[in-house]
């Protein structure tokens, strides 16, 4: 029985040094330590010893079972903090290239919008993304009854007068509510509707606003301010023109396209709304409407982006993916 013992710690303390990792590690754990491990079939064995070497094989019984247990523990502990640290670093080997950075092509097309309209006078104004109902809805003249507000098309909070914008012009009243006219802003920003995700709608999306509040601001104004626009950021051949439409914000009111290339042609695109600002939102802001008019525009700043640089899906534009990114 001793020389078993013996046996059994001088092979599995052999095997034990040789083992390398956490697989081979736990292999040698259960074929000496487990349940039914050459350890634990040494046990019955000691009924067959004499009732005076029965001290002395219990005693080294418990030593090869504490030499197997404690070396099992060291080894365990030197493979983990081996796989923690890691292999050596060669600090002498170059690095990987792993490119410029670059911003992103929303944030770079807000630059070049912003860029355009500083030269024609418009200065940034900036607002909350959470809004109350007032400002998203009643002081631009949206009724009550209105279908604009209905939850289905807006991010309401759990307190109702609470919700995420729905447009950037809650800047335009904002501004209005603590500036004298005259004024000239832009506002931009993130805007959020529940809209379905596909091509060409996404549930947040990016806004560019334009204000000009002064004495005999008309029509005139707007396409022109539009017009310029058009041309400094599309080039020489862009065109604009403005169709008849209706806002609750604007009288008259019209949606506004511009004429771009796409693919290589010259194609009429539709960008956003515009108009001149209803008397009603003037009075809503303290605003005298019978002594100051003025315009407002919207575009939307993903179809700007997508327009100038040929993005055919709205989505590739928030997936992250470095290889889109990298093409702009």
């Amino acid at each position: 029985m001793l020389e078993h013992l013996n046996q059994l710690e001088s092979t599995g303390l052999a095997e034990l040094q040789s083992v390398s990792d956490a697989d081979a590690l736990e292999q040698w754990r259960i074929a000496y330590l487990g349940t039914k491990g050459k350890l634990k079939a040494a046990m019955p064995m000691m009924k067959d010893v004499s009732k005076e070497d029965k001290p002395a094989v219990g005693k080294r019984l418990n030593e090869v079972k504490n030499a197997l247990e404690s070396t099992f523990k060291d080894k365990k502990a030197s493979l983990e903090a081996a796989a923690v640290e890691g292999p050596a670093i060669d600090v002498t080997e170059p690095g990987l290239d792993c490119g410029g950075g670059r911003r992103h092509v929303i944030s770079r097309t807000i630059d070049e919008i912003i860029e355009v309209f500083a030269r024609m006078g418009f200065t940034v104004a900036y607002g909350p993304e959470v809004e109350d109902e007032w400002h998203n809805f009643n002081a631009l003249n949206i009724p009550e009854d209105h279908p604009a507000r209905e939850p289905i098309d807006n991010f309401y909070m759990e307190q109702r007068h609470l919700m995420l914008r729905s447009q950037t012009s809650t800047v335009q009243i904002r501004t209005m509510e603590k500036t004298k006219p005259p004024l000239k802003i832009i506002a931009i920003g993130r805007v959020y509707r529940p809209d379905t995700h596909d091509a060409t709608h996404y549930s947040m999306f990016h806004q560019v606003e334009g204000l000009y509040v002064d004495h005999d601001v008309t029509m005139v104004d707007l396409k022109t301010s539009l017009f310029q626009f058009a041309q400094a950021y599309f080039g020489p051949g862009a065109e604009v023109r403005i169709r008849p439409s209706f806002f609750p914000f604007t009288e008259p009111s019209a949606e506004v396209d511009m004429k771009m290339k796409v693919k290589g042609q010259w194609q009429w695109i539709e960008l956003g709304g515009c108009g001149m600002v209803d008397p009603n939102v003037f009075e809503a802001v303290g605003y005298d409407p019978e002594e100051w008019t003025g315009f407002a525009f919207g575009l939307g700043i993903e179809r700007i982006a997508m327009r100038k640089y040929g993005i055919s899906d709205i989505r590739w534009l928030f997936e992250n993916d470095a290889r889109f990114l990298r093409q702009f």
